[in-house]
């Protein structure tokens, strides 16, 4: 059943979906949001010494790449896409662990089975935004959190914790902000990096992109420009943190 929140959020949807989209937009954040906040030893290892990097994207919908016109356009594929056209003689894999729907409990309990077997450097985990929907409260959200990070690190893994997305349904919710704030000191708490996903999509948005031009038309999930544009600016925080001397372009170069 959907939430009231969500409901209103398709009204919010609907006031603003005829705004109309810009002709080429750019895939663009600042340098700061760029940063995650934290290095990535172990995969600035394994690039440096093995010559190979393997990422498991964990997640729900956005992970998985609903909202996609094309698999190729859900933010891993794009991150695996541009991982591998800047680090030459890398072996880069990316294991797309999304399920729709699931919320921080649910891949937690999942995460020892989905990470062990692809032996991951790193893990990329999604999550948030439908235990904000669910309204999750905030102490059990952070304590499945911290658990779930703790597994990922006893298989040898490393985090970025992915936040959630700024769309309608999203910004409708009265406290998405306190979801996004739990994200950050747990981030913080546990050494893992946090790629600011909800930061981003404001500023595209305030810099008066509409939401049509990265939402789909659910007001929840992003399109094809939004999914690849994330899956970028993923890549590119990556590469600050494991090979900087392999990032060459500017963060607001177009998509």
């Amino acid at each position: 059943m959907r939430s009231s929140a969500f409901v209103a959020a398709m009204v919010v949807a609907s006031l603003t979906w005829s705004a109309p989209g810009i002709a080429n937009p750019d895939c663009r954040t600042s340098r700061e949001l760029l940063d995650l906040g934290h290095p990535l030893p172990v995969a600035r290892d394994a690039v440096a010494n093995s010559r190979t990097l393997r990422i498991v994207a964990m997640g729900s919908s956005s992970t998985q790449g609903y909202g996609t016109t094309l698999p190729q356009y859900a933010y891993p594929a794009q991150l695996k896409m541009r991982l591998d056209a800047a680090m030459p003689g890398v072996s880069v894999h990316v294991f797309n662990k999304g399920i729709g729907g699931q919320d921080a409990e649910e891949m937690t309990d999942r995460m020892k089975s989905d990470v062990q077997p692809q032996r991951a450097h790193l893990v990329v985990w999604q999550v948030g935004t439908n235990s904000a929907i669910r309204h999750t409260p905030l102490e059990k959200f952070a304590r499945k959190l911290r658990a779930g990070i703790d597994i990922g690190k006893s298989l040898g893994a490393e985090f970025i914790l992915m936040n959630l997305q700024y769309v309608p349904a999203v910004v409708a919710l009265p406290d998405e902000q306190d979801y996004a704030r739990v994200m950050a000191e747990v981030a913080k708490e546990k050494g893992a990096g946090l790629f600011n996903r909800l930061a981003i999509m404001k500023g595209w948005y305030n810099d008066g992109m509409p939401y049509s031009q990265f939402v789909y038309n659910d007001g929840l999930h992003l399109n094809d420009f939004g999914q690849k544009c994330v899956g970028k600016l993923l890549s590119m925080a990556i590469l600050r943190a494991v090979k900087p001397s392999q990032l060459t372009g500017d963060p607001k170069a177009g998509n």
